[in-house]
């Protein structure tokens, strides 16, 4: 069985260029936006398009609600799945690659020749450096299988996504995004004013997100702010329109 590349965590060991990245949680930042931004303009959309169709609150509210727990269950169990499939997948791999070094050794050795070159080992410049790794994983099978690990599939022990966790924080902050399109609906009984109220609470949050986001992407968050907002108001504007137009056509008595 193979054992991943596993970076020690102790603070002690990096420095202040370290500790400004993400760390082990960067893995599920994926999973963070995924979940709080598809809730926030899904849900945004399934009411838009109900309140264009003239609903009531309360009818509205209950399409919310109900959009809001089959969106996160459906996230959960689409991340949970995704992730377990893809790990089960490079676990095979990596078997086939163990398997590979015990039985093809000089093929992996040679392998590995050049993908020190794609990092910048080249035989010109550092034909040294090169020489010494080469021999030493060369004579080290299990030193050669994770470095194998971390070159060819870009694997390391701590950035492994584990399915539950990636399925709550999806399905989670799905739920938690659907809140600022549902709860103006709980507390007005006038639907119009509750769409109104659930745009403004909607378009702030969205806002929000893209602007958190770049915490992550070190990109502009003004830009990343208004590109996340016109996105979701574009959608909103069309299903609020086909509402419309549903309605004039069939009519919400037809309901």
């Amino acid at each position: 069985m193979y054992s991943a590349i596993n970076i020690s965590e102790d603070p002690d060991t990096h420095g202040a260029s370290s500790r400004e990245h993400l760390g082990k949680e960067r893995q599920y930042w994926r999973d963070v936006i995924l979940g709080v931004n598809d809730g926030l303009v899904s849900t945004f959309l399934l009411i838009s398009g109900v309140s264009g169709g003239k609903l009531s609150t309360n009818q509205i509210l209950l399409t919310a609600i109900s959009g809001a727990l089959a969106g996160s269950v459906s996230m959960f169990a689409g991340e949970f799945m995704a992730t377990k499939s893809q790990d089960e997948v490079l676990n095979g791999e990596m078997k086939l690659e163990e398997k590979h070094i015990r039985d093809y050794h000089e093929e992996e050795v040679r392998e590995l020749d050049k993908l020190l070159t794609l990092i910048g080992i080249s035989e010109d410049t550092n034909n040294s450096l090169r020489s010494s790794l080469t021999n030493y994983y060369a004579s080290n099978d299990e030193a050669l299988l994770k470095i194998m690990i971390a070159l060819e599939f870009g694997i390391l022990e701590k950035e492994k996504r584990q399915p539950v966790v990636a399925g709550l924080t999806s399905g989670l902050l799905f739920f938690a995004g659907s809140m600022p399109s549902m709860l103006p609906f709980a507390v007005v009984q006038d639907p119009s004013r509750g769409f109104i109220y659930a745009t403004i609470c909607t378009g702030i949050s969205l806002f929000a997100v893209g602007y958190f986001k770049t915490y992550a992407t070190r990109e502009m968050s003004i830009v990343s702010a208004f590109e996340n907002l016109c996105i979701a108001g574009l959608g909103g504007i069309a299903a609020y329109i086909i509402g419309v137009i549903f309605d004039h056509f069939l009519g919400s008595d037809g309901l």
